[in-house]
């Protein structure tokens, strides 16, 4: 699937390689703690360049075809908080805005260890392919968006993860505050604390409360503790932020994703395609991924109606969400299965402008989760959760697989 011609604006198993593009030139409250762990890759797999874009199977699920009709998320920039990004990848090249690092320390740009999470992410929400006619490679959701990093931790793999262990630090907090600050219009945040000892952070609430006063929307992964309690998890569980749950390609909900009362809405997290610096490509899970698709799915949305505020464009995505639960919502999937075409057709009516895309047809397939007995009612900014110390974070890409090993050699230029 290919995006029409762009206008004149321009959490863990091991992810399965698939392809590769040609190469060019205890959170004691810290970051390096909250690792992608969310995202997981899988054993390798032969595949063929030409084949990566037809395993992207949440292109249709979101109906991007749609979508696009009227948004590619053009005039938008979504703050990546996460481990590095490559903005020197094919897929990437000229999206990738400066960023900033709150880390400080642990690998360098270029290193293995720098960007491989965050590049996945980055991928995910607007990534555009690369080749003659970008058919090869990964497409992102909003391919026409603009991504800003920030580096709030440390990549799994990472040997500094254990120095981090020992620090202190409020990283996240201040990511946010900082692409809040720097243009920020979604702020996607594929990582959190979901271990036993999970518990709200005082200043992180206060920083995403921040950011929705200055109008920018959060999203944050659900959670990869399905198998493994349902533990809550931060910043999923502040209010105000788009949490996101995972669905497989069936619109089943993945036994991995955590199923807690502030889900909003469910995404794709499973058999994921995601780009890699070492411009490889892997196929993974994780509520990481999810999160992703769903701050492309707010950029088409706020590129079309950029007048919605953070609390209309969740409410939209609840309203228009496809295959809902029976009473409403429940714990497992929240409202439903997100679909940014037809958050796109209802967000017309909120803010007068006109559209070219329609509402979709139900998702199908079946989900699992009980949930609460009434929908649960969003809080909205301003109600704060009680200060507590810090606990240890994971990211949420669990794993991938190789699918392809591309062409060329040599080092990524990594930029922030």
């Amino acid at each position: 699937m290919t995006p029409p011609t762009p206008g004149p604006r321009a959490t863990s198993p091991r992810p399965r390689r698939l392809a590769s593009a040609p190469r060019r030139r205890p959170r004691r409250q810290l970051l390096a703690v909250l690792a992608a762990a969310s995202f997981a890759v899988l054993p390798a797999v032969p595949a063929h360049a030409d084949s990566l874009r037809a395993q992207q199977w949440a292109l249709e699920a979101l109906h991007t075809d749609q979508a696009w009709r009227t948004s590619q998320g053009d005039g938008v920039t979504v703050a990546v908080l996460d481990t590095g990004v490559d903005g020197g990848h094919p897929d990437l090249e000229g999206q990738v805005l400066p960023g900033h690092d709150l880390v400080g320390f642990g690998a360098v740009e270029g290193d293995p260890s720098w960007a491989r999470h965050g590049t996945a992410m980055a991928g995910i929400i607007a990534g555009h392919g690369h080749g003659p006619d970008r058919s090869e490679g990964v497409l992102g959701i909003a391919p026409q968006a603009k991504i800003l990093p920030v580096r709030v931790i440390l990549e799994g793999s990472d040997p500094a993860r254990e120095k981090a262990r020992t620090s202190k630090g409020g990283a996240l907090a201040e990511g946010i505050r900082w692409a809040a600050d720097h243009g920020a219009d979604v702020i996607n945040l594929s990582l959190g604390d979901d271990s036993k000892s999970a518990h709200p952070e005082a200043a992180e609430d206060a920083a995403v409360q921040y950011a929705l006063g200055k109008g920018a929307v959060v999203v944050a992964s659900a959670g990869n503790g399905g198998e493994k309690g349902d533990h809550i998890s931060y910043p999923a569980a502040y209010p105000g932020v788009i949490a996101v749950a995972a669905v497989d390609r069936f619109g089943t909900h993945a036994a991995f994703s955590t199923r807690r009362w502030y889900a909003t809405v469910s995404a794709p997290g499973v058999d994921i395609v995601i780009a890699d610096p070492d411009r490889k490509y892997y196929e993974g899970w994780g509520t990481s991924a999810a999160a992703a698709f769903v701050s492309g799915a707010v950029a088409l949305v706020r590129s079309a109606h950029p007048d919605l505020t953070p609390a209309q464009i969740k409410k939209l995505l609840a309203d228009t969400a496809r295959d809902a639960p029976a009473n409403g919502r429940d714990d497992a999937k929240g409202y439903g299965f997100v679909d940014p075409a037809a958050a796109i057709e209802a967000g017309a009516k909120l803010s007068g402008t006109r559209t070219t895309s329609g509402a979709a047809d139900g998702y199908g397939k079946r989900y699992f989760g009980d949930g609460p007995t009434d929908p649960h009612e969003d809080p909205g900014p301003g109600v704060g959760l009680a200060p507590v110390a810090g606990g240890v974070g994971a990211l949420l890409l669990a794993g991938a697989v190789v699918l392809w090993r591309g062409v060329g050699t040599g080092r990524p230029g990594a930029r922030r």
